[in-house]
């Protein structure tokens, strides 16, 4: 997979992709992860890619050339197949893991980080999608990125040690499974549910106090599993 990310501040990534499992994902060729700077399409020899809205109002709103100029290269003249272009806007549908998983199916991905008062509107003909990571106000699309990227990559096979670890795990399809396992399942709509891993424990068995569930020390397989299966949230 390729993920491209267009930005302002492409100093921001350095932390984030060059530690844990991102890192290690890159290294061992899983992910190419490549940003870019948005002034690298500036309008001008000054590095102009925002101006004044029209209409007014405070701030300074991203020009549509310098983007649209970056997403033509990127695509090669819009000729590239299985690529998503994707806005990063508050406007957009809320990231979720459903979303993750469709993302890592995708060859090659470009995310549009926003910045100041946020895009030319016109922009907009011209992505696959938009998305947003929720309903609060950051300063840019930089952590949006990062976020969706680290979701995504961690989706990608061979990327974690062990592939059953995001297979049982929150928001996955596996959790569903293990709920509804019953001989008898409940006849409702599991599209709609969402559900939340079962709590995890480790040495020492107490602590101040807190003790271990006597279950999970018992070593019967199958007790454990029925606990686990008690413990299993659903947030919805």
């Amino acid at each position: 997979m390729i993920i491209h990310i267009l930005t302002l501040f492409p100093k921001m990534f350095t932390g984030p992709f060059g530690e844990s499992i991102i890192k290690r994902a890159q290294e061992k060729g899983l992910v190419e992860i490549k940003i870019h700077n948005l002034r690298q399409w500036a309008i001008d020899k000054r590095g102009t890619v925002d101006d004044r809205p029209y209409g007014g109002g405070a701030g300074m709103v991203l020009r549509i050339e310098p983007i649209y100029n970056a997403l033509k290269d990127l695509t090669n003249n819009w000729l590239k197949k299985n690529q998503k272009i994707i806005l990063l806007t508050p406007r957009g549908k809320t990231f979720n893991q459903k979303k993750a998983r469709q993302l890592a199916k995708i060859q090659e991905i470009i995310l549009i980080c926003g910045h100041y008062e946020g895009f030319d509107e016109r922009i907009k003909k011209f992505v696959d999608e938009e998305i947003s990571l929720g309903d609060f106000v950051l300063t840019g699309g930089e952590i949006p990125a990062m976020a969706i990227t680290d979701a995504v990559v961690r989706l990608l096979p061979g990327v974690l040690k062990k592939e059953e670890a995001n297979q049982i795990e929150s928001f996955s399809p596996g959790l569903e499974k293990i709920v509804n396992s019953s001989p008898q399942p409940q006849a409702s709509n599991l599209k709609s549910q969402v559900y939340i891993e079962y709590p995890q424990y480790t040495r020492p068995e107490e602590f101040l106090g807190l003790k271990v569930p006597q279950v999970l020390l018992s070593g019967d397989p199958k007790k454990i599993k029925e606990w686990q299966k008690k413990q299993i949230i659903n947030k919805k």
